[in-house]
């Protein structure tokens, strides 16, 4: 079993940063392939950024190339999304998710087995 906890949500103005932080704990975490992604409202949950057990593979949605950078600390059990220059378009509930180290750095929402809570980003003009 593994828990995940996000954080580092909040409001920020269009152009702004946001670095979200997810404390993951449980058996073996580190092994574990991570990813984020998010939902706005009204529309269906999306990939955002992934990384494998290792560190060594990255995965971005074009939406957020070259803006958002995922990494892992694996001796503090807790993956980070770093997000600069925030647009509008940013804004939704963002979650944390865990896949079995089979799946690294997945684009697919179905091949993660454990999810976080959400933490919201709002992004304003």
């Amino acid at each position: 079993q593994v828990q995940l906890v996000e954080s580092g949500g909040g409001s920020v103005q269009a152009g702004g940063s946001l670095r979200l932080s997810c404390a993951a704990s449980g058996r073996a975490v580190s092994r574990y392939g991570m990813g984020w992604f998010r939902q706005a409202p009204g529309k269906e949950r999306e990939f955002v950024a992934a990384i494998s057990w290792s560190g060594g593979t990255l995965n971005y949605a074009d939406s957020v190339k070259g803006r958002f950078t995922i990494s892992r600390d694996n001796a503090k059990s807790t993956v980070y999304l770093q997000m600069n220059s925030l647009k509008l378009e940013d804004t939704a509930d963002y979650y944390c998710a865990a896949a079995p180290p089979s799946y690294s750095a997945s684009y697919y929402a179905r091949e993660y087995v454990y999810w976080g809570q959400g933490t919201q980003v709002t992004v304003s003009s």
